[in-house]
């Protein structure tokens, strides 16, 4: 509270000096050549409402009150009468407006009967059509294909077929990865730098979790329906869509081109699919849908031996996802290996939000070792160069440290640590039989990036500024 008003008075103040040296360029005339730049401002934030009224309610209520000898911290009845009060009314209310309505019936009926049956009846038919012809239009947009099945059974359907599928519990604190302080240096330097491991994990939690994980924020932060997640193997893109669900708790549904290969044939059975899909995903609320390998849904040629039919649902998805309200807790959740073999245009028509995954820098690998090495077992001892191994391994994802940490901390290794402490050259021998990541893929990702809408719009500023130096 006290930091939101120290923000309210800086604001006010700014606006109220920027108002005063507008005036005073004004009497001088117009020799000043235009008006100055506004700059990047923020949107305006829908919590603000919220914060204002909880810090008004305080200031009404609690913060005159003396607790002192309320150490129990007891109810207070007059509270709760105040608040029950206003909940009574309103169900008093909806049973008085329900009477009310029964009377003004009956007088329109007895109406209707002293005017006659015949204008009565006409009147009646007329309205019926139109409000049959209303009603028809409205019921093509929301038809119900299973009207007469229990959500038990259409649970139980979209697990046989393979759709629903488990999941292992991880969580999103389990994708590790330092913070890159050389960002700013970068960009000073006019090199746009690679997000870090960390921003990755932050962003997630922001886009995936937060928004999905309450109903309120949900419909009043911003919209957000479906994103991609894209990185090389082994940056842990599955992982993450794991770890929001795991943290949500949320249905997984897995729509990716080789699982629904051959289930719900024909177009009558992919709507029937996404019907079930949707609607069981807005019952049992929240939900993710996971669409593996997202490029080939729009990619340009379909390869000869690919009998998955990956195109299947490329018409459909932005139709679902155009029809999704705030009300409805689904994200559609994409990954990708190589997303520059697709349709640009039409994947961020489906994705609203990119989340690119890049090779760990040292600080990240440096991280990745130590913690993995705990644990799994080993121990850390001045015989592990733990610097040193990190930057040898410039180019290897999380994945390939992963792998290479299980090779060497076996049963038997572990029970040696005590004579035998681990040593740096005995993790360089599992990596190199592994390809890293070379700099030219990850170039590639960058110039996806900067084909999307909001690349190109990044693009942009950067130019501006650079002009503006």
């Amino acid at each position: 509270q006290w930091y939101q008003r120290r923000v309210r008075k800086a604001v006010v103040s700014t606006q109220s000096t920027g108002k005063k040296k507008g005036k005073k360029k004004g009497k001088k005339g117009d020799s000043g050549g235009g008006d100055e730049e506004e700059g990047f401002k923020l949107a305006p934030s829908t919590f603000i409402p919220g914060i204002d009224e909880a810090s008004t309610n305080y200031d009404e209520i609690w913060k005159t009150r003396d607790e002192t000898d309320n150490f129990q911290q007891k109810y207070d009845a007059e509270l709760i009468k105040e608040l029950k009060r206003g909940e009574v009314e309103g169900e008093i209310r909806v049973q008085v407006d329900d009477l009310m309505r029964q009377e003004l019936k009956n007088l329109k009926a007895a109406l209707q009967k002293d005017a006659g049956k015949k204008g009565g009846k006409g009147s009646a038919k007329k309205k019926g059509k139109k409000k049959d012809k209303k009603g028809g239009k409205k019921g093509k947009k929301e038809k119900d294909l299973t009207p007469d099945r229990t959500i038990e059974s259409l649970y139980e359907e979209l697990v046989k077929e393979g759709i629903l599928v488990q999941y292992p519990k991880v969580k999103i604190s389990d994708f590790m990865g330092e913070y890159s302080y050389l960002g700013t240096t970068l960009r000073q330097a006019n090199i746009e730098p690679m997000p870090s491991l960390a921003d990755v994990r932050r962003v997630t939690t922001e886009y995936g979790i937060l928004p999905m994980g309450s109903q309120t924020v949900h419909e009043t932060a911003p919209f957000i329906k479906s994103m991609l997640i894209a990185g090389p193997h082994g940056t842990g893109k599955r992982m993450l869509v794991n770890a929001i669900c795991s943290e949500l708790g949320a249905n997984l549904m897995d729509l990716t081109a080789e699982n629904i290969c051959g289930k719900y044939p024909g177009k009558a059975g992919l709507t029937m699919l996404l019907h079930l899909v949707m609607k069981v995903g807005k019952l049992l609320q929240p939900t993710v849908v996971y669409i593996g390998n997202a490029e080939k849904t729009f990619i340009k040629k379909v390869p000869k031996n690919d009998m998955s039919d990956p195109k299947r649902l490329k018409k459909e998805l932005p139709k679902i996802i155009k029809k999704m309200s705030a009300e409805d807790r689904i994200m559609f959740i994409g990954t990708s290996l190589t997303p520059w073999d697709g349709d640009v245009k039409g994947m961020c028509q489906v994705y609203q939000k990119i989340i690119l995954i890049p090779r760990p820098d040292y600080a990240s690998r440096y991280l990745l070792f130590k913690e993995l090495i705990l644990r799994m077992g080993g121990r850390l001892s001045a015989t592990l160069d733990l610097s040193s191994l990190a930057k040898i391994s410039d180019g290897y994802t999380p994945g390939h440290i992963m792998g290479a940490v299980k090779h060497v901390l076996t049963e038997r290794r572990v029970q040696q640590l005590t004579r035998k402490p681990l040593t740096a050259s005995e993790f360089v021998t599992p990596l190199a039989r592994v390809d890293p990541i070379y700099k030219e893929e990850e170039e590639q990702f960058k110039g996806f990036y900067d084909k999307t809408t909001l690349g190109k719009k990044r693009q942009d500023l950067l130019k501006s500024e650079v002009e503006e130096k």
